[in-house]
C-alpha cells in the first residue's frame, strides 16, 4: 500500500521559511517524477512543483518560482518543499504525490502552511 506522509507545515511570519518533507512508504520515489500540490481554503489542489524521476529536471508554478524548490533523497525515500520569502497567499494545505502532470496515486493527509503575521 503506497502511502506519503507530509509533515514540517506551522504557522509562519510574511517573508518567513519553511521546508516540508514528504516520506513515501511501499512505493520507491527513485525513479519516479514527484511533485508537491497545495489546496488553499476554499479552493481546488493545485501544482505547484516537480521533480523529474532522475532528479535533474524541475519545473513550477509561475506562483511559487523563485521562492520554493523541490528536492529529493532517493536513499530516504523523501521529498522536500524548500519554501522561502512566504506569502500570506501560500497559506494552504500542502501535500505530495508520484508524477509530473497529475497525481498517480492516493493522497496523504497532507501538512498545513499558515502564513499570518
Amino acid at each position: 500500500q503506497v502511502q506519503f506522509v507530509e509533515s514540517g507545515g506551522g504557522l509562519v511570519q510574511p517573508g518567513g521559511s519553511l521546508r516540508l518533507s514528504c516520506i513515501a512508504s511501499g512505493f520507491t520515489i527513485r525513479s519516479s517524477p514527484m511533485s508537491w500540490y497545495r489546496q488553499p481554503p476554499g479552493k481546488e489542489r493545485e501544482l505547484i512543483a516537480a521533480s523529474a524521476g532522475n532528479g535533474g529536471f524541475q519545473k513550477y508554478a509561475d506562483s511559487v518560482k523563485g521562492r520554493f524548490t523541490i528536492s529529493r533523497d532517493n536513499a530516504k525515500n523523501t521529498v522536500y518543499l524548500q519554501m522561502n520569502s512566504l506569502k500570506p497567499e501560500d497559506t494552504a494545505v500542502y501535500y505530495c504525490n508520484a508524477g509530473w502532470n497529475e497525481a498517480s496515486r492516493s493522497w496523504g493527509q497532507g501538512t498545513q502552511v499558515t502564513v499570518s503575521s
